[in-house]
């Protein structure tokens, strides 16, 4: 960087909070150090951006998944995405970014594209064990990966560098919060689940929950993130059941809740257990069996082997097995507090902070 401007940072992220909460981790702290930031994605990541500083410029670009929809959909994404590449090269050609980092999903596609086309200083973000469909394609494309688990799976030739998984600010906010482990007042458990991977939390849950011996049932309120089409069902059976419980398809303040909670259940999604892990919570986790190279299980094993986190392969998931586990972490308020001192353990809150600066070193070793 040469000019006196404001340096420009492009984020582009993929439409799931596991692409879109490290981008906004990030964007928050370019800001602070003094770097105008723009961020890239489509409708579904449009959903995520409430929470992104109001000074981020915002973006949707024109993208396509191969994955969803019907065979003409399926035909139309190398379109869809094409004309997004061409759109992204020409904005790219007048802004001149000082960086472009992708985190991952099928939006990063035309951003990533048009930097590597105009030779833009670049890099990508993976949150996950195992490399994302798109972080594959331009592994070998960017100056630098940085890595959220480690080991990352890399392909043959490149070089990661862990920097962990960011966590927003509203996460770091509740770094280490204070713990009140289980006991006879009231209770608070955190249920969420991946947009992909929560219909199993819904049906499954709130069963092993109605289980639970009396005396702890009522002591419970459970905060439910489900599905939009599953909510009406699932806090109609917590109704039933006589359980307090909030249930929604998206909450806007899980650092707060899980900051509250006595036991978090969830996915392993990267992000996720980023955030239980700073936040110091007990979990129970269940890896969602679909995700691509069982990457989930793979993010799990941190907390698992720390012995923050019970961890649960979905194939051996039911309503008794949760049950009993639940019961177990709740039932045990000295094993619970070890639980939370453990995850705090494999914490990594300067994430932010270090891939931040790994932007700004690529930035001036690659400027013009």
């Amino acid at each position: 960087m040469t000019d006196d401007r404001q340096p420009l940072l492009m984020i582009a992220a993929g439409g799931t909070g596991g692409h879109m909460f490290p981008a906004q981790a990030l964007a928050e702290v370019m800001l602070r150090r003094g770097w105008r930031v723009r961020l890239s994605t489509d409708a579904r990541g449009a959903r995520y951006t409430g929470g992104f500083p109001h000074s981020v410029e915002i973006e949707q670009v024109s993208s396509a998944t191969f994955a969803r929809g019907g065979l003409v959909n399926k035909l139309l994404a190398p379109l869809h995405i094409l004309g997004g590449v061409l759109g992204a090269t020409l904005r790219m050609m007048r802004e001149k970014p000082d960086a472009v980092v992708g985190f991952g999903g099928y939006p990063t596609i035309p951003a990533l594209s048009a930097a590597w086309l105009l030779r833009r200083p670049r890099m990508v973000h993976e949150q996950n064990g195992v490399l994302g469909r798109v972080n594959a394609l331009f592994a070998k494309r960017v100056d630098a990966v940085a890595c959220g688990t480690w080991p990352t799976d890399l392909p043959e030739g490149v070089e990661g560098v862990h920097v962990g998984n960011p966590v927003r600010a509203a996460v770091l906010e509740r770094a280490g919060a204070a713990y009140i482990p289980p006991g006879d007042y009231p209770m608070s458990v955190l249920v969420i689940g991946g947009s992909q991977g929560a219909r199993v939390l819904s049906d499954v849950v709130p069963g092993a929950i109605a289980s639970l011996p009396n005396d702890l049932r009522r002591s419970l309120r459970v905060s439910h993130q489900a599905r939009e089409e599953d909510g009406a069902r699932v806090a109609a059976f917590y109704a039933e059941h006589g359980i307090d419980a909030d249930v929604a398809s998206f909450f806007r303040d899980v650092p707060r809740r899980m900051s509250e909670a006595q036991l978090v259940i969830s996915r392993a999604g990267a992000s996720s257990v980023a955030d239980i892990s700073v936040i110091g919570r007990p979990s129970i986790l269940i890896p969602y069996a679909a995700a691509a190279a069982d990457h989930q299980s793979a993010n799990a094993k941190g907390l698992g082997r720390a012995g923050a986190a019970i961890v649960i392969p979905e194939s051996k998931l039911a309503v008794e097995t949760l049950s009993e586990q639940i019961a177990s972490v709740l039932s045990n308020p000295h094993g619970a507090e070890q639980m939370a001192r453990a995850a705090l353990g494999v914490a990594l809150p300067d994430a932010p902070q270090h891939l931040a600066d790994m932007v700004e070193q690529l930035a001036e070793r690659t400027g013009e």
